[in-house]
Parts: structure tokens; sequence; C-alpha cells
């Protein structure tokens, strides 16, 4: 049967039970799914209304945020939270320098948090507003690890925010790439990246001795006129065979 209607006075009384729990419940970050054992239509709505009463800060769609006086005004949501709570709602990668530290590749550590997702955006509130996001990335990029997708992040920038001499650079990233499989797991969603990483993981797999058949599927991806750009990847000895751009060491 249709969900009847709720009548005003419903909605009333919804609004009253839900602001009875979120002063019992004291400070925190509150979600509809925190009241499950309610309509989610008047749940939302309820939220809504707490949030123009100034009762509850609203963080992002269906996201709110109970705050708690202070000496020092209104207190603020607990960053790692709702970091954790960004990555629950949509999956958010390292990128640039984090991602290079994710792999071994630099001992250094963003001043501003980088982030990558495949999301269209990602809610200021929940991410930090120096945060750089990268949005956009394939929707592949969902079935990924952390390591996988810092590995695509690397070899998008051409390995540049390594700080090891270009060998080491290849040399690591060649051995994680035989580790856990994850070589077989970025080939079957290569082709969703642009041509240059395309290029990149051709090389690789070429040297740890992926078959044939795996290794014409990514050339015959690539226009055979382009030359790309493999950064400190172009130390890579097969580089100039999967068209990579003349290697000048620096």
């Amino acid at each position: 049967m249709p969900n009847r209607p709720i009548s005003p006075g419903a909605r009333t009384g919804i609004t009253a039970i839900v602001r009875r729990r979120i002063e019992e419940g004291g400070e925190r970050i509150w979600r509809l799914d925190d009241f499950s054992d309610l309509p989610p239509s008047a749940v939302a709505q309820a939220l809504s209304r707490l949030e123009r009463a100034r009762f509850l800060e609203r963080l992002s769609k269906g996201v709110y945020y109970r705050a708690r006086n202070t000496t020092f005004g209104a207190s603020k949501p607990n960053p790692a939270a709702v970091k954790e709570l960004a990555s629950k709602r949509t999956k958010v990668f390292p990128a640039g320098i984090a991602a290079a530290n994710l792999l071994g590749l630099t001992t250094q550590v963003p001043r501003h948090s980088e982030v990558a997702t495949s999301s269209m955006s990602l809610p200021r509130k929940l991410v930090g507003s120096e945060t750089v996001v990268h949005t956009k990335r394939p929707e592949s990029w969902e079935r990924l690890t952390m390591m996988e997708a810092a590995i695509l992040d690397v070899l998008r920038r051409g390995g540049r925010t390594s700080e090891l001499p270009s060998s080491q650079t290849a040399s690591k990233l060649k051995s994680l790439l035989k580790q856990r499989n994850r070589l077989a797991r970025l080939l079957r969603v290569a082709l969703t990246e642009p041509p240059r990483v395309r290029a990149m993981l051709g090389a690789f797999a070429e040297l740890i001795g992926s078959s044939p058949q795996e290794l014409k599927r990514l050339r015959d991806s690539l226009n055979p006129l382009s030359r790309f750009d493999f950064g400190l990847l172009g130390v890579l000895p097969n580089a100039r065979a999967w068209q990579a751009k003349e290697f000048k060491p620096k």
C-alpha cells in the first residue's frame, strides 16, 4: 500500500521527537540514518526546520551538526569525524604528495590535504576549506584500493611527486605493481585512464611480463602518432616503445 501523507500534527510531533533525541545526544554529527525508526521524509523536514531555527548546522545534504556553547563560542565539528563521514559517503583517495607518501616515494607531509574522488564535488564543510579536491576521477576508481588509486595518481603526474631519483621511482612503482595482484587490477580499469597513463601502465606491464593480448589491448587504445610526457618515468627502458617523449634526466 502507498504511504499515507503525514498530517501537519504528526510532522510537528516528529520534529519534537527528533529535537529531544538531539538534545539528549548532545554535540555530534546527525544524519537521517540516526532516526531510522521514523518516516525518512518527516525526519528530513524536521532536520531542515531545526536548521532554520539555528538549533542545528547543516554540513551537507542530510548531514547536520549539533554544537555546544563554549567560552570561545559555539563548538565546531571534529575534523577527523567529518572527514571519516565524507569517505563513507563517497570514496576519497589520497592525491599529490599524500599519494606519493603512501607509496613510500616521499617522506614529505603535505601542508594542505589533497584528495581525489569520482564524485562531481565534495562538501567543503566535510573535507575542509583548504583541502585541494580533484573531482571526476573515473567511476572505476570506486573499485580500487587506496594504494592502487595512489599509483594512478602518481602516474598521472609522471612520478614528479616522488623525491626519489627517477630510476628508484620507477623501480619502486614496478615493485608495488607486482604485489597483491595490483597490476592486474589496474589493467582492468586502464582504458578509463588518460592515454598517457595507459602508455605508462603498458610499459610497466611489458616489463613485468603481462600477456601479449593485454599489451596489444593497451597499444591498440593509443593513437600511434601521439607522444606522451612520462615525466620521471621516461627512465623506463621501454618508454620510447610506448610512445614516450625523449627523457632528459635532471
